[in-house]
């Protein structure tokens, strides 16, 4: 367990009430729902020390009693409706997350470990490799067009794309493991240099998409049963789990368990 706070049951406002705040670091959540982007947000900013007032963010789709696209008001705030938004104090509301890491990087405590290296060879590096695991084209997006969907087809679904898909993903976590491989051989545990950065904890999040976790790291709700069993389902994909090596298992479980929140916090309604 690596919590730094006894809370399970968190409160969520209202995203006219973040909106409306000065101060404070706020960020939409799903509740009960582990949300890719948004929990790797959670971490990043966990490893800052960065409190976070957590909001609700407004679901996909049309209200059936209202009639009204649930998103609108967090369209007319953020002009998009990714997940997660990030607010910070007065300033303007950041949905991409290079410039959520920015901002955590800028507003974390002094004592924080830097996310993002000074040495700006290994910066080029990190966020290159960041981009094939949270840009287009890159893990996350491919594993979302795996299956039609709502998010597939915001994402650009097709046969075509889907078909295509795991062995992209596959090329990615071949990337990953060669580069900790190399790594290994310098004795560094991390994916850049000897120290911590972003990349160990966008991976190490991102990769419970293809490579699932144990309960006692994230916890099953009744919101997030159905991602849980999709994720498992990926991990049994002949060209992801081909290339899925203990050396991938054990960065993830080691970055996870020494430097995130575990178990997660997610609210909703946990399934014991």
């Amino acid at each position: 367990m690596n919590s730094k706070t006894k809370e399970t049951n968190p409160e969520f406002i209202t995203l006219e009430e973040a909106a409306s705040m000065d101060k404070g670091t706020r960020v939409t959540f799903v509740p009960g729902v582990q949300a890719m982007y948004a929990e790797a947000l959670k971490n990043i900013c966990y490893v800052k020390n960065i409190p976070l007032i957590r909001v609700l963010h407004p679901l996909m789709g049309v209200d059936k009693e209202t009639g009204e696209d649930r998103q609108a008001k967090l369209y007319e705030f953020t002009s998009q409706t990714s997940l997660p938004t990030m607010f910070h104090d007065k300033e303007r509301p950041r949905s991409v997350w290079t410039e959520q890491l920015a901002l955590a990087e800028r507003i974390g405590t002094k004592d924080s470990p830097n996310l993002i290296p000074d040495n700006f060879e290994q910066r080029v590096e990190m966020f290159g490799i960041c981009a094939v695991v949270l840009g287009e084209d890159g893990l996350v997006w491919n594993m979302r067009i795996m299956m039609d969907s709502p998010l597939a087809q915001k994402y650009g679904y097709s046969e075509e794309a889907s078909a295509a898909a795991p062995g992209k993903i596959g090329e990615v976590i071949t990337l990953i493991d060669d580069r900790l491989k190399a790594q290994e051989r310098n004795g560094s545990r991390y994916l850049i240099g000897d120290s911590l950065t972003a990349l160990d904890i966008y991976w190490a999040t991102m990769s419970m998409t293809i490579l699932p976790v144990p309960l006692d790291i994230m916890p099953k709700t009744q919101q997030n049963q159905g991602m849980l069993g999709f994720f498992e389902m990926n991990s049994k994909i002949p060209e992801i789990a081909s290339v899925l090596t203990e050396r991938i298992a054990e960065h993830q479980q080691y970055i996870l368990t020494t430097y995130c929140e575990t178990p997660a916090v997610l609210g909703g309604d946990p399934i014991d």
